[in-house]
């Protein structure tokens, strides 16, 4: 029975290495920072079917997906998975209460989401989110209204680059800093006009997840990984990690969005790693290919 990576999970504050099997489940290895990691890809990276309400449908043909794909699905499964999506707009109806919050990533870096109130803050550990607070809950479809209102009315994205997130960590500002650039924003969020009748504005409670993301103690990145490959190798120690990147003591960042689909095993001894790389540098465009908001 093969068991392959399904990326980073988040689990009360905790980053954890999803994987799944067919047939067998899911199961996850919790991740400890200041510890050794170590792993090897062996095979191909397989399309990891499409996961809905906790389960997990197989690829009926396991298809082969590429090594720099930031989704371990294929076309036939993505699209699946889109069909009923709230992320993709194609579940409108969904009659959950939602919440939308503000994430602060870096100076001039925060963007407005929504997310299901029953998830709590997972998805502000999923994204990277360093600082974050809600701003109010409610329908589905007033969450949405509030996007668009804050997009319109004070230039507030609702996503940011990956790889502009990675660049930012390592030149934070202090805690209150931050935290007041969150609630400077939520203040003149709330003053709006037009804030839909049916969400619950909240009062400003900032957050923060330098602590759980280890980024106190974060060597400067330098490097990113840009794929695995067959037999590619990755070894050192896990020094932090924010949102699906993994940050290792030497520098090197590693997407765990790259590793699902794979089986990942460890590798022999004496191994470096042994996998294509890139330098970390601030990007000039916007677009990224984040995943889906939910």
């Amino acid at each position: 029975m093969t068991w392959r990576c399904t990326g980073i999970r988040w689990s009360s504050g905790h980053p954890a290495i999803g994987w799944y099997a067919a047939g067998r489940g899911e199961r996850s290895s919790p991740l400890g920072y200041g510890r050794p990691l170590a792993f090897a890809a062996r095979g191909e990276r397989s399309c990891l079917g499409v996961r809905r309400a906790g389960k997990r449908t197989p690829c009926p043909t396991a298809a082969r997906v590429p090594g720099r794909a930031t989704s371990a699905q294929c076309p036939e499964c993505a699209r699946l998975d889109r069909s009923f999506s709230v992320a993709a707009d194609t579940n409108a109806a969904d009659p959950r209460p939602y919440r939308v919050y503000l994430a602060w990533f870096g100076p001039g870096l925060v963007k407005v989401g929504i997310t299901a109130e029953e998830r709590g803050p997972a998805r502000l550990l999923e994204q990277g989110a360093v600082t974050w607070a809600w701003l109010g809950r409610g329908p589905l479809m007033a969450g949405r209204r509030t996007e668009e209102l804050l997009r319109a009315a004070l230039g507030v994205p609702d996503r940011i680059p990956y790889a502009r997130k990675r660049a930012a960590r390592p030149v934070l500002p202090g805690p209150a800093d931050r935290a007041r650039e969150v609630a400077a924003l939520h203040g003149r969020a709330l003053a709006l006009p037009g804030w839909p009748s049916s969400l619950e504005p909240l009062a400003c409670e900032v957050n923060d997840h330098a602590g759980p993301f280890g980024l106190t103690a974060l060597p400067a990145p330098v490097r990113v990984a840009t794929e695995m490959v067959p037999d590619g190798a990755v070894v050192g120690r896990l020094a932090a990690a924010a949102g699906p990147d993994l940050h290792l003591a030497d520098g090197l960042v590693v997407d765990t969005r790259l590793l699902a689909g794979w089986e990942l095993v460890a590798p022999a001894a004496g191994r470096t790693t042994e996998v294509p790389t890139a330098a970390l540098v601030l990007p000039s465009g916007t677009a990224d290919g984040q995943d889906g908001l939910f």
